[in-house]
């Protein structure tokens, strides 16, 4: 009986991909050429939502086979030119298209994005988005997310000194494991802060979406969605190679490549990095350098094109962190300004952290739907190969411990997701798109905190045992979503959509004590507990076209993070097993997007209101860095952003973006000394008031063909105050970073010197709320070569 319906489901996916495949096909022939109508060779040229593309030949014609009739949106792009998109209907019309670029010197790229789960003009989304394309990636010198920083309205990245990156937006921001800010890289959403991976290798664009965004991407994307596209191999064989070394022994080595193994067919697409640094701080107990750090990171594709209608893609992504140092952290802010760079720390183990993320996908692209299914399954394993100073001081007072084998803090998450659309070449008022989101998660974590001759120094009642927390964790879900949009008029357009999200947590947890040189014994038996949550996440956005190049939007959207158990700590205050409520948000905005002098300039601008209830404030229990959160509080953020972007004259381009937030706490309780503290008014952790960047780049040609230009760039950064507390005790004032680059650039290589905070002005990067600091980096300057084929 199994057999038969596994033959019936196969019989069925054949017959559909068979069915599809035999519609009317056509081929859509065209060429690329420059104002002077010379044709330009080696442009890309895509049908945008399918699986079709191309690249014109040495004269600039272009032929794409087995197109099905209807309406699409074709987009060209190539190196040295802006990028255009053109609405066109195939293969009626348009049988021998000319497309005309302009060079990028002299106009915008007219921007895609996938924000809303397909690929659309970015200034008609109604929407905050900003987006950069893998040219701005390099230009701005993205290595990590972080680096989004200031760049990004509204945007604060930092890392607390392990590589994981703490990221606000619009005020919505946390500590704890479950992000405020969702990250997805291709497509696969990057579960926790233990399974993302914060390098940037061989990017094709970042979108960054602001405000809640449940409704298409569900839990944790209260803040808003960091969504990450790598670039795919194609039919032309196509990669490159670049090094770059700077001070404290900074290098970085970075290899792709893209090729077809069967043209039309088969495609590999493969990318390499390798980072390395000797270490910003000193350790004077022992004057070694501190953070020293080698990552490798990997990035490989396998995709295989069925037919015009079914594309396979195997995806799998992998980093391995090796840091001596982890947590560079001065004991107090003060003690950070007062020695800069330094730490004093005895015990100096190798955090050893293993990232994997794999997915399959599957995507169909048909006459009454578009499909898609993406699994995938991502794991993390770090320990630290000997343990780490956890009072961050001289004396052997308290250590950390995890490595207690492969059983033990390894995260596994697999998910699976599945989405149908409106056909690509509809010509249908009505759009929509709807689906389903699986996940499993496993998170088994067990801490020792071993207590040295010293302990007595630091509260212990004896010297020399350890006490081991166990954290077992377990979690399930499942999300229903559907949007659509709805064409009033042909300048009015209305979108509303929801989502229903059900989540199951397990918690059991046990605790052990061991003394020094002795077997383990249980103090508290194993015990756990379950919670279960719920959401629904609605969204209505109303967007008015004023002309092609002028849009106007209102939305409203609701946002919510999960909930969760807390874990057993060595803090008696906090009880372990306590349920926690999901956090929601409810999101008004407003905006405007514009477009003019020929698209030489845009001005994007966005106004927003945000209430958060039920709000989960994590508290750090150290030393073994518990996690520990309640719903104390309401929280009420409010601000607008601001973006342009302009080629005022030729070669000169000049970008701003500036972001305002004023977000505080309408209601919240803390606790000091024992007792409960009124927290009313007071600002939110990690959120400056005001971000802002300014970047002016020239580029100036060199001899007549003018393939070759020098390059002069600069780079202004500022942020507002912020805070790193609740108590608002622990704060930064605004501060100004100053970024330069300066190089030749060709078409296939480039040479260029770069430097960062030029001023080595001194701020912190990141404080912990009890105190423990760690500045940002200091000035740091260096070389970059390129090579691309």
């Amino acid at each position: 009986m199994r057999s038969k319906v596994v033959f019936s489901a196969v019989a069925v996916f054949i017959l559909s991909i068979t069915i599809s495949w035999a519609q009317r096909l056509g081929s859509f022939r065209g060429s690329v050429q420059s104002r002077n109508a010379t044709g330009i060779p080696g442009a890309n040229v895509r049908l945008l939502n399918t699986n079709l593309s191309t690249v014109s030949d040495a004269q600039g014609q272009f032929l794409l086979n087995n197109v099905p009739a209807g309406h699409y949106t074709v987009q060209v792009s190539a190196v040295g030119f802006a990028t255009l998109t053109r609405t066109v209907r195939l293969p009626e019309e348009e049988a021998n298209l000319v497309i005309q670029l302009t060079e990028s010197a002299a106009q915008l790229d007219e921007v895609v994005v996938s924000a809303q789960k397909v690929e659309e003009d970015l200034q008609r989304v109604p929407a905050s988005i900003t987006a950069l394309t893998s040219r701005q990636v390099q230009e701005y010198r993205l290595w990590s997310q972080r680096d989004l920083t200031g760049i990004i309205p509204n945007l604060f990245s930092s890392d607390p000194g392990d590589n994981r990156n703490l990221t606000s937006i619009r005020g919505i921001a946390t500590t704890s494991y479950d992000p405020a800010v969702a990250t997805y890289i291709d497509g696969v959403n990057q579960f926790t802060l233990d399974t993302y991976l914060p390098e940037l290798l061989d990017v094709e664009r970042i979108e960054v979406l602001r405000g809640p965004q449940g409704t298409l991407y569900g839990r944790n994307a209260m803040g808003g969605v960091i969504n990450i596209i790598t670039r795919q191999p194609g039919n032309t064989t196509s990669g490159y190679a670049a090094l770059d070394f700077g001070n404290y022994g900074q290098q970085r080595y970075s290899l792709g490549i893209r090729t077809p193994l069967i043209k039309d067919k088969l495609f590999l697409g493969a990318a390499g990095l390798f980072r390395k640094q000797d270490g910003f701080y000193t350790n004077t107990f022992n004057n070694t350098d501190f953070d020293r750090q080698q990552v490798f990171v990997g990035n490989y594709y396998l995709r295989y094109l069925v037919n015009p209608r079914w594309n396979l893609t195997l995806n799998a992504k992998h980093a391995a962190n090796r840091n001596r140092g982890a947590f560079p952290l001065a004991s107090s802010i003060e003690e950070a300004f007062a020695h800069p760079f330094e730490v004093n720390q005895n015990s100096v183990g190798k955090m050893i952290d293993n990232t994997f993320n794999g997915s399959f996908i599957v995507n169909h692209t048909g006459p009454a739907f578009n499909f898609t299914s993406q699994t995938a399954y991502q794991s993390n394993y770090r320990i630290y190969n000997q343990p780490l100073d956890g009072d961050f001081s001289p004396i052997d007072g308290v250590s950390i411990v995890n490595a207690y084998g492969k059983d033990w803090n390894k995260v596994k998450v697999f998910t699976q997701e599945i989405r149908f659309s409106s056909p690509t070449s509809t010509v249908s008022n009505f759009q929509w798109i709807a689906g389903a989101y699986g996940f499993f998660h496993d998170n088994p974590v067990k801490v020792g905190t071993h207590f040295g001759e010293d302990a007595e120094m630091v509260g212990a009642p004896f010297p020399n045992f350890t006490s081991i927390n166990i954290n077992d964790g377990e979690s399930y879900g499942a999300a229903f979503f559907g949007q659509g949009t709805y064409q009033i008029q042909p300048n009015l357009e209305l979108t509303a959509g929801l989502r229903y999200d059900y989540e199951h947590r397990k918690q059991a947890i046990r605790g052990e004590f061991q003394p020094d040189g002795d077997e383990s014994m249980v103090v508290l038996p194993d015990t756990s507990s379950t919670a279960s949550f719920k959401a629904f996440s609605p969204k209505a956005s109303l967007a008015y076209h004023l002309s092609e190049n002028y849009h106007m939007y209102g939305s409203y959207s609701r946002g919510f993070r999960t909930g969760g158990i807390t874990q057993l700590s060595s803090d008696p205050s906090q009880p372990p097993l306590f349920a926690y409520d999901p956090e929601y948000s409810d999101n008004f905005e407003i905006g405007l997007k514009t477009a003019f002098l020929q698209n030489r300039v845009t001005a994007n601008f966005s106004a927003f209101y945000t209430q958060v209830t039920d709000a989960q404030v994590p508290t750090l229990v150290l030393p073994e860095a518990i996690i520990v959160t309640r719903n104390v509080g309401e929280l009420e953020s409010k601000g607008f952003e601001l973006e342009l972007n302009a080629t005022p004259a030729k070669g000169l381009e000049a970008s701003y973006s500036l972001g305002y937030t004023d977000a505080e706490y309408t209601s919240l309780t803390g606790s000091a000394d024992g007792e409960e503290v009124n927290l009313e008014g007071n600002k939110q952790v990690f959120t400056p008031d005001v971000t802002s960047m300014l970047a002016l780049q020239y580029g100036y040609g060199l001899g007549a063909t003018q393939s070759v230009r020098l390059v002069l760039r600069g780079e202004w950064r500022y942020l507002g105050k912020q805070y790193f507390d609740l108590a608002n005790q622990l704060s930064q004032n605004g501060f100004s970073t100053f970024n330069a680059r300066v190089g030749v650039q060709a078409k296939r290589y480039e040479v260029f010197f770069w430097g960062r905070n030029l001023t080595d002005e001194k701020y912190i990067d990141y404080a912990y709320n009890f105190g423990a600091a760690r500045l940002g980096n200091p000035a740091t300057y260096g070389v970059s070569l390129r090579a691309n084929f």
